[in-house]
């Protein structure tokens, strides 16, 4: 834990300055912390927008909204808000807004044929995750982990191959830089628009996809 200050406020922040409390937010936290975010010449009515919309939806269901979510409730398409938000969705509009994805959390697939047959499911494995069921360790994860979190998050149907070419991507890119990628980056390295990103993994980029990739932001 450690302390953000801005214009004589003080704020309990994590280690990568989300906001501890997000009771404790308000405008001038926002318009301390977007540099930080990349955002170098103050927030716009088009950031507050965004910002309020992610309040209004946390302050109505408890949650912080899926960034399908808000872009609906913005109408921006997925290139409109990383205009805004450089840094990502989370760790930029939610970051501003008070807010992470562990707000929303109060809540049969099989593998893809080896070379070798049809894989076989480990139903007595077992993984280490922490409160909100996110994989401690990348380095353990494998495709049963992958399977069992899929069916454990009511995914529909059982995991396609779109499902698998986006889980790969990002054990690929985290292999290769040690950090997830940005909602943007995954989209655009695979030509995915946000519609169909929904439609793959309806609990949302980081509690659907990062989390069934044994990943997650840190």
């Amino acid at each position: 834990m450690r302390v953000f200050t801005y214009q004589d406020r003080n704020y309990q922040v994590d280690f990568a300055d989300f906001l501890i409390n997000s009771h404790e937010w308000d405008e001038n936290f926002a318009a301390g912390m977007a540099p930080k975010t990349k955002i170098l010449n103050g927030l716009t009515e088009a950031h507050w927008k965004v910002i309020y919309s992610i309040r209004d939806h946390y302050k109505k269901f408890g949650a912080c909204p899926l960034v399908y979510q808000t872009c609906k409730n913005n109408q921006l398409r997925l290139r409109d808000l990383r205009d805004l938000f450089p840094t990502g969705y989370q760790r930029g509009a939610c970051k501003l807004a008070g807010l992470t994805y562990r707000e929303g959390f109060l809540g049969f697939s099989e593998l893809p044929e080896s070379e070798q047959g049809a894989a076989t499911l480990e139903l007595e494995k077992t993984y280490e995750v922490d409160a909100l069921g996110f994989l401690m360790q990348p380095s353990s994860w494998d495709r049963n982990f992958a399977v069992f979190k899929a069916h454990e998050l009511k995914l529909p149907g059982k995991l396609t191959d779109k499902h698998w070419q986006l889980i790969d991507y990002l054990r690929e890119y985290w292999n290769q830089n040690h950090v997830v990628p940005t909602v943007y980056d995954t989209c655009e390295a695979l030509n995915l628009e946000i519609e169909v990103l929904e439609s793959l993994f309806p609990d949302g980029y980081h509690r659907g996809a990062v989390k069934i990739a044994g990943l997650r932001f840190r």
